[in-house]
């Protein structure tokens, strides 16, 4: 079993910057990639970023050069850096892990951008 905490969502005005973090419950040692995905009104939850291992990172193509995914593995904490915030940004954004054979996903934590 492993839980998924996210927090550090709130309400910021466009060009702004907030950090998720995503508390997990067990050690990430065994846990090679964890994601962070969002999920708009009316849309499909998507992959906005990845990291593997201790520092190969991936991103969705609307988010490069903006966001930065990192862990603190003896924290077992991952965090998401959203710098330049556009409003398209707007979205519940959850932590996942895939691990022993399942999905795991936290209860989201909520990005407004105001234009």
């Amino acid at each position: 079993q492993v839980q998924l905490v996210e927090s550090g969502g709130g309400l910021v005005q466009a060009g702004g910057s907030l950090r998720l973090s995503c508390a997990i419950s067990r050690s990430t040692f065994s846990i090679n990639a964890i994601d962070w995905y969002r999920q708009a009104l009316g849309k499909p939850r998507e992959r906005v970023a990845r990291i593997i291992g201790d520092d190969i990172t991936e991103y969705a193509d609307s988010v490069k050069g903006r966001f930065t995914i990192s862990r603190e593995k003896p924290l077992n904490m991952v965090y998401l850096q959203m710098n330049s915030l556009k409003p398209e940004d707007k979205a519940i954004y959850y932590c996942h892990v895939y691990f022993s054979v399942r999905d795991y996903w936290g209860q989201g934590t909520q990005v407004i951008v105001s234009s």
